[in-house]
């Protein structure tokens, strides 16, 4: 201990900030004289209240908070992070946010951890308008309450997380979003009961965008609107069969993830034409995208294969994206076993696939119709490098067949390598 208190208090401190919490932090000030007063300084606080059982031990563990942050001396206090059970009181977090407020905190995260039999405490208001200085926010199955007299405001905010979050409604969702004019990155994650019909995300400062629906009934009156025309990022993960309406388009996106059950995408992708990296799993191929359609800066492509339409999509991207190199298959979803299996045809416009340098398929099954797919991009790809094939089967026996009939297939360019995996 006597060579580790010889360090600088810089590193020392970036030491502490590693312990687990801040109970573990606040104990080191009996190793020595030299740790008395360190723990103070600490840029990282979290407070897990898991190991206090019953009102009476939570009491403690409030008290420490309290005591704790207000001996804490470090002019900014880079992450204060709390994990809260069903115990804490919206009086607790109150008097805690106005603490993390005073400490210029930078990045806060509240998580609640609670059974569904039990009424969360609602976050204060205070949250929305005693943060000036906080640039991350990262909230976990907390509930979120009005602000009738006062407006949102987080003026620095850079990064917001919600994450199983419920809310006041559709219109507290967009007040939420309007006071922060300098946000840049969004992660939402939907739950059941939420009460948001309508999630609209309107930020003009927006680059990286995550929407995602976990176990929400299906409705088609529920959806998105996204206008975030500086948008570089994408992902989008619905399974409600609801909508997405993109109010402009966003020329700037690089990367997009869609992962949806809506009957009618077409707004989705027209809008994302400039994306370089695109992952696709759709109901429908049809109405994917309109027309004429053309993702001229597409690249990398990767389009699951569990829904029926997948081949159809499949040709139809290859058609209109001329500068795609690499070209990925893989079915990450169970197959549905009440739809019938795609039907392979020779497409009326036949894709030239002159840029197509990698194809992977993962989970390949050797099915009639994924064969004929194989055999159409060896034939047309003039300039593939290589072709990997990750077989679904364990069978020893069967991916000898597959090596098999894959390698005795014609090839347009001689110079493509066949691999299996």
């Amino acid at each position: 201990m006597d060579r580790i208190s010889q360090l600088p208090d810089e590193l020392l401190l970036r030491i502490l900030s590693l312990l687990p919490s801040a109970k573990d932090v606040v104990a080191t000030m009996v190793l020595s004289k030299r740790w008395q007063f360190l723990w103070m300084f600490v840029p990282r606080l979290v407070y897990d209240d898991d190991s206090y059982q019953g009102i009476i031990d939570y009491g403690r563990f409030s008290r420490f908070v309290d005591r704790s942050l207000i001996f804490h001396k470090a002019p900014v206090l880079e992450t204060l992070h709390f994990k809260l059970g069903k115990i804490c009181g919206a009086g607790d977090i109150h008097v805690w946010i106005r603490a993390a407020d005073k400490c210029s905190v930078r990045e806060l995260i509240i998580e609640i951890h609670t059974s569904s039999s039990v009424t969360q405490a609602p976050l204060p208001r205070s949250l929305y308008t005693g943060c000036s200085m906080l640039v991350k926010l990262k909230l976990d199955n907390a509930v979120l309450v009005d602000v009738i007299f006062s407006s949102v405001s987080f003026p620095s905010l850079k990064t917001l997380s919600l994450l199983a979050v419920e809310y006041p409604g559709d219109d507290f969702v967009k007040r939420l979003l309007s006071g922060c004019p300098v946000l840049e990155d969004l992660d939402v994650v939907q739950c059941p009961d939420d009460n948001v019909t309508i999630f609209t995300v309107k930020v003009p400062s927006l680059k990286t965008l995550s929407l995602r629906t976990v176990n929400k009934v299906e409705d088609d009156a529920q959806g998105f609107v996204i206008d975030a025309p500086s948008l570089e990022w994408l992902k989008l993960v619905d399974y409600t069969g609801g909508f997405c309406v993109i109010e402009n388009n966003m020329p700037n996106i690089e990367e997009a993830y869609i992962d949806v059950e809506y009957h009618l995408p077409r707004k989705i992708l027209t809008s994302i034409v400039s994306v370089q990296h695109l992952d696709l799993c759709l109901l429908t191929s049809k109405d994917a995208y309109p027309l004429g359609s053309i993702f001229r800066c597409l690249i990398h492509l990767k389009i699951c294969t569990c829904d029926t339409e997948w081949l159809n999509l499949l040709m139809r991207v290859l058609n209109d994206s001329p500068k795609l190199r690499a070209l990925k298959l893989e079915q990450y979803h169970p197959l549905r076993a009440d739809e019938p299996r795609p039907c392979w045809s020779e497409p009326n416009r036949v894709p030239m696939l002159s840029s197509l340098k990698t194809l992977e398929w993962v989970k390949y099954e050797g099915t009639k119709e994924e064969k004929e797919v194989a055999a159409f991009i060896l034939r047309r790809g003039r300039f593939l490098d290589k072709v990997t094939i990750k077989p679904k089967s364990t069978c020893h026996r069967e991916k000898l067949e597959m090596i098999k009939e894959l390698s005795l297939l014609p090839r347009s360019s001689s110079t493509c390598s066949l691999s299996f995996d």
